[in-house]
């Protein structure tokens, strides 16, 4: 039961850290707070069911054209509700993002209801994986494993390998510097965005896909536990991003496998040990102190 539960946790992590990245990335880089990011995850689940349903693109096909519909929906957020803002303070850039975030879900809405809706079908046949005699996993949550370890992966590269790459970590390290080394940070900004709404567009699919359903405010929970991590893992620290993930997403499963029928459900379980772990640690796991957030 135990191993079952870690195993769950785990698969829910990584959906957490798919999300978690593109914060973690855009703080690091502009240190600012991206309360829309709930909404691209959401619209990535939505582009992908418009995909397979009026475009009859094949489920692999329909993850890249959401990946694409989000990116290109996370750099118009960042074009029309950051740039314009940006040295202003950050409480108003805050607030910008939170707007954006309400007008999108409520056109979501009104396009296309409030109401939960079934995620199409992909064709590909949800089955169970007997990995030992007592444990199991359905193949949609080692789709997801393995859509987090490969995406983690070819971040990695990325931000390692290639030029582009070096001038995100370049820029947040210091922006000025940077920019005065030739780098276009507009371009660098807007890089950062696309990637991050791209991944976050494969967790929102993967989950309509494993829980069958999708609704224009699904992101709203997914997006505020995306924040959680972050502040778990130390703002600005992917490698801190992945560890809080995976220890939000086992603390969430092992307290709806250990403690159901309790008063208080398996979030606000997860929320109060993050608390506590924040309470020893105020900066995170890996990340370095910070006078506010």
């Amino acid at each position: 039961m135990l191993l079952q539960q870690l195993l769950n946790g785990i698969s829910l992590g990584f959906i957490y850290i798919l999300i978690a990245v593109g914060l973690t990335m855009v703080y690091g880089v502009l240190k600012l707070l991206h309360f829309a990011h709930g909404v691209i995850y959401m619209i990535g689940a939505f582009a992908a069911m418009i995909g397979i349903t009026y475009l009859h693109l094949p489920f692999l096909g329909a993850i890249v054209f959401a990946m694409i519909i989000s990116a290109i929906a996370g750099m118009a957020v960042e074009r029309f509700a950051y740039r314009p803002l940006r040295g202003a303070h950050p409480i108003t850039t805050l607030i910008s993002g939170i707007g954006v975030g309400i007008f999108l879900e409520n056109l979501f809405q009104i396009v296309f209801t409030s109401d939960t809706q079934a995620f199409p079908e992909t064709g590909i046949e949800v089955s169970v994986v007997n990995l030992t005699e007592s444990i199991s996993l359905t193949n949609t949550k080692l789709y997801i494993i393995a859509a987090g370890i490969a995406g983690l992966g070819l971040l990695y590269a990325f931000l390692k390998f290639t030029k582009m790459g070096l001038a995100i970590q370049a820029t947040a390290q210091d922006t000025r510097a940077a920019s005065l080394m030739g780098v276009n940070v507009n371009r660098v900004i807007s890089v950062t965005f696309v990637i991050g709404s791209a991944l976050a567009a494969a967790a929102g699919v993967l989950v309509a896909w494993n829980f069958n359903s999708l609704f224009p405010a699904m992101g709203a929970i997914p997006g505020l536990k995306a924040f959680c991590v972050v502040v778990l893992g130390g703002l600005g620290s992917i490698p801190g991003t992945i560890v809080g993930g995976l220890i939000l997403g086992v603390v969430e499963s092992l307290s709806d496998g250990f403690m159901t029928g309790m008063v208080i459900d398996k979030d606000a379980i997860a929320f109060i040990i993050l608390i506590v772990i924040l309470l020893f640690k105020p900066s995170g796991l890996f990340g370095k102190n910070v006078d506010k957030v």
